[in-house]
């Protein structure tokens, strides 16, 4: 495709004046951006602004995502990364390709004579930043998308432990809301476990439950069917009586044994498994021969 007499210029307008444009995108930039330093902003700057003039001279600067502007887009999505993962705003990344304008415009106004040159100049140059700052815009918010889908995934892991209470016996305390996601990895961890461990009773805890509605009851359900398929029965503890009249009010049948707290709840379990907790009284011969602290005056 041939290079339009504008692009043509601007390409030359770039490599011929680069260190002046860079030098004044450098000041824009660390008035509008503090949270980014002047060395940092120099560097970071340079590549681009080199990439970019190529990028002009070489390929179609109608269109970014052409095989010319590779480079070009490789370093915006490179520090838009950096950016989301440092906390920078979307609005403070994006400022970075967008303070450009300015530098470029100058330029353009000092070294154009022509006015209708000009004025196609800085037109394309405004239509090409503003597709460059939806790029930064969209490979930042991609990136955040990424790390709160990691961060929830591991809250999700964390929040989800289960517990060995007993030779056989294993307990999973539920907080938080129960949606298909988070039962996925319930009922892993649980499964897992209980292979590990040859638990015979699982006891589900929903002491942390806010609500329980059908859709949390069929996640519940769910999780003990297939403990149950792994040769585990289940025990649902933590059962309020708000949550039980929610229950009953649904029509939902849990068809699993369940007690008011996770004490109730192991307590069955140690009796199904044949043992049992006694209390041992406190023998004083034990402690007869604990030394006395020796009184001071």
């Amino acid at each position: 495709m041939a290079k339009s007499t504008t692009q043509t210029a601007l390409a030359r307008l770039i490599s011929d004046n680069e260190a002046g444009i860079l030098a004044d995108w450098v000041r824009s930039l660390s008035a509008s951006e503090s949270r980014i330093s002047p060395q940092e902003a120099q560097g970071q700057g340079k590549d681009l602004l080199h990439a970019l003039g190529k990028a002009i001279a070489d390929g179609n600067i109608t269109d970014i995502r052409a095989a010319e502007f590779a480079d070009v887009r490789d370093l915006l999505a490179g520090y838009s990364r950096s950016r989301a993962l440092q906390g920078f705003s979307p609005s403070e990344t994006a400022t970075f390709i967008f303070s450009l304008k300015q530098a470029l415009f100058e330029r353009i106004r000092a070294t154009t004579k022509d006015a209708g040159q000009m004025a196609d100049s800085i037109w394309a140059l405004s239509v090409l930043i503003d597709q460059l700052g939806l790029f930064t815009i969209e490979s930042f918010q991609k990136t955040r998308d990424e790390l709160i889908e990691r961060q929830r995934q591991e809250i999700e892991e964390l929040s989800t432990p289960v517990v060995k209470l007993w030779d056989g016996i294993v307990a999973l305390p539920l907080i938080g809301t129960l949606d298909s996601g988070r039962t996925q990895v319930v009922m892993q961890n649980l499964l897992e476990t209980i292979v590990q461990t040859g638990a015979e009773i699982a006891i589900l805890d929903i002491t942390g439950v806010p609500t329980v509605d059908t859709l949390v009851a069929q996640h519940l359900l769910k999780t003990v069917s297939a403990a149950r398929l792994m040769g585990a029965d289940c025990i649902i503890s933590g059962i309020r009586p708000q949550i039980a009249q929610t229950i009953v009010q649904l029509g939902v049948e849990l068809n699993v044994i369940s007690k008011a707290t996770l004490a109730d709840a192991l307590a069955l379990a140690l009796k199904r498994t044949g043992r049992a907790v006694e209390k041992v009284k406190r023998n004083p011969k034990l402690h007869a021969d604990e030394p006395v602290a020796e009184k001071r005056d």
